[in-house]
This record gives C-alpha cells, structure tokens and sequence, in this order.
C-alpha cells in the first residue's frame, strides 16, 4: 500500500525472502542497524545508494521499495479509466487499424508539434490530471500522422510519435508503472528509428536509463547512458542540441555510478558535463528547449547538489546549491528537485528550520510535484515525529496529509 512506512515494506519484503535482518544487511552490505532502524520505524527514509542496495539484498524492484508514488495508492482495484486509455494508446489492442480519417479533424504537423511540446509543459509543471486526459488522444493523433503521411513528412510524423511516446514512457513511470513506461519508450525508439533520427533516439535511450534506474538496474541504466553519449559525441556535438543531449546523458550515467556507490567516478563524470556546459553557453539556443534534453550550467549544477546528498554530503550539497541560477531552460520539475535535495540536507544536519524553508519554496515552486515524491512525505514525516516543530511544518504536514 502507499500509504505503508518504509519499514513496513521492507519487514514484509525481507520475510517474503526468507531473510533475517542481519542475512539482509550482509546481502545488501547495509548497516543491520539501518535495516532495524527502517523497521522499527525510527528512520522515514534512507539514502538512494541504500535503498537501491536492500533492493538488490530483497530481489526486487527499487519501486517495490519505496511504493507508489502519494497521488497512485495500490488499492487492488481495478485500473482507473484514464490509465486504461493512456496503456491503449500506447500498446494498441492486436489487429486494431487506425481509426478513419473519414470526417475527422486532422491536425497539421506543426499542430501536433505544438500540443507535444505543451503536454511537455504540463509534465514538467506535474500537472498529471490535464495530461492523462489529452495523452492518448495525442499519441493516437501521432500513430495516425506517421503512418499515413508521405517523403520528408512521414519521417516529421515518426519523429512526433516517438516524443508523444516518451511522454507516456515518463507519465506512466511517474504513475509507478515501470513496465508501461519502458514498453511505451521503447515503441519511441522504433519511431525514432523509422524518422531517421539519432538525437531522438539519444534522448530516448537517457528515458529508458532512467527508467533502468527505477527498477533498480543499475548496470544497464550506465552502460546504456554512455554508450549513447558516445555515440552522440562522435557526430552531434556541434549542435546545442546535440550538446544538450550529450550532456544530459552524461549526467544520466553519473546518477547511475553515484546509485552504484561510485562518488568519485560519478563526480569526475560530472565535471566532464559541466566543462562542456561553457561550450554550449556560446552556441545559438534550440528552436524549442521543451523538445530537447535539460542541459546546462545549472541543471548540471542541480545534479551535483543531488549527488552529494545521495552520499551524505550534506555541506557540500549546501555550498553546491548557493552557486544554482536557474536559467529558462530549467522547468519546475528540476527545481522541484533541488528544493527537495537542500530540504533532505538540512534535515540530515539537523537543521529542521533549514529543511522547512526549503519545503516551503518547492511547495510555492511546485506544489503538484511535491505531492508526488514519496521523498518530501518522507522528510515531512522525518520533522513531523521530531521534538522540534518549526514554523510552517504544521501546513507542509497538512498539505501532505500527515497531519490534521
């Protein structure tokens, strides 16, 4: 259930394995004491390399860890319809044709563009509701361009399909369902292909990385990051798009070798991004940023403030995080983020008033995301069950639910 502490999960996880808390924490090589603390309840949450490492311990996915996310409870129902029609578009039923163009309203290709960019938007702002609902209708809209369009506009109607296809890739991740989003990423890559695009399909494989990093598949997260960089940085680089892509899948493998315990390694991969980041600064900016992988001074900067909270760097993520200007290419989602990463610090310091003023600029910055990371419940937990009670946590913690 969602709504189920960590350390229930992990107690139910550890006995489905036949595990003892110490057989556990040898497994995983995670302190037992962290393992006793989750499941006694007096810990809301642990580091990413930690819960990625009892994952590993239990067999399961990361997902199944850490629930769903607060907007998605498991409740053993049924689908809800606006999930059964995003799975439809995304993986039609077997012999179903397009529908007719007889009678219905076609939409240019500068119009489909055009509302996959918004839906982008809408991603990045977390509003989920308005985007289930014109999704499919999107995704459909785009199987039907690719498929009946001819020359140079075919391969723009492939192109439109494998974007429409990676925003229900990441929607469908986002609804904690891994499977539907690699399923729908992949059907990217197919479209990608058939548009005859490289960078598309670059941008995808940092989709589909990031996607390996929720099921907890570390190895392939990086190696498929870094293979596609490379083979962007031997052709595309000239470009601020290429760049942008080069470098966000930089960054996607540095997030995996940080997640596998590596700091170092994923730091030094980090200072390779943020060199080239001076190179992209003097380029002519893409026609449409939302189309285009998040790569820049700051974003690259927000990820090296994620990197050291991962690792209990808790100082230096502070010092990291006074240098972020954010730039018009960071949308809410990555700021969201990095709220989030200053909150996490300063509650591990200890500074409970640091961590509720951080809480406070991601719930004005991004109030849908905040109710979407199972993180920030997890800190507001943390400060809520502590002895010291700041001002504004009695609001976060109703925001959240946590309270009344």
């Amino acid at each position: 259930m969602a709504n189920d502490h960590l350390g229930e999960r992990l107690r139910r996880l550890r006995r489905l394995a036949d595990l003892t808390q110490e057989a556990l924490a040898e497994k995983s090589g995670v302190s037992v004491d962290v393992v006793r603390k989750l499941e006694q309840q007096r810990k809301h949450s642990a580091r990413l390399p930690t819960l990625h490492a009892l994952a590993k311990g239990l067999g399961v996915e990361l997902t199944a860890l850490l629930g769903d996310p607060p907007a998605v409870p498991s409740t053993g129902d049924v689908e809800p319809a606006e999930l059964v029609f995003l799975r439809r578009a995304i993986m039609p039923s077997l012999f179903t044709p397009l529908p007719s163009p007889d009678g219905a309203e076609w939409l240019s290709l500068a119009l489909l563009k055009a509302e996959i960019a918004d839906g982008w938007t809408l991603y990045h702002a977390a509003d989920f509701g308005r985007l289930m609902e014109i999704l499919p209708g999107v995704i459909v809209d785009a199987r039907r361009a690719a498929a009946s369009s001819k020359g140079r506009e075919r391969l723009a109607g492939h192109h439109a399909l494998g974007k429409a296809l990676q925003l229900g890739g990441h929607l469908a991740i986002r609804f904690g369902k891994t499977d539907l989003g690699v399923s729908s990423l992949e059907r990217a890559i197919s479209a990608a292909d058939s548009a005859e695009d490289p960078l598309l399909a670059a941008m995808l494989c940092n989709s589909v990385s990031w996607a390996y990093q929720r099921q907890n598949r570390l190895d392939d997260s990086r190696t498929l990051a870094v293979h596609a960089a490379d083979g962007v940085e031997r052709e595309h680089t000239s470009s601020a798009e290429g760049l942008r892509v080069w470098g966000g899948l930089i960054m996607a493998g540095a997030i995996s070798t940080s997640l596998g315990g590596d700091y170092d390694g994923a730091s030094e991969m980090m200072g390779t991004a943020e060199r080239a980041t001076v190179r992209l600064a003097e380029m002519p900016p893409p026609e449409d940023s939302r189309m285009v992988s998040v790569f820049s001074e700051s974003s690259v900067r927000i990820k090296r403030v994620r990197l050291a909270v991962q690792h209990g760097r808790s100082d230096e993520a502070l010092t990291l995080a006074r240098g972020v200007r954010f730039g018009v290419e960071i949308p809410p989602s990555w700021r969201a983020w990095l709220f989030l990463d200053v909150a996490r610090a300063y509650a591990d310091l200890g500074n409970a008033r640091g961590a509720v003023a951080a809480l406070e600029r991601l719930q004005r910055t991004a109030p849908g995301w905040m109710r979407h990371h199972t993180l920030a419940v997890a800190i507001v937990s943390d400060l809520w069950a502590g002895s010291a009670r700041p001002p504004g946590l009695r609001k976060l913690a109703r925001f959240l639910g946590l309270a009344d």
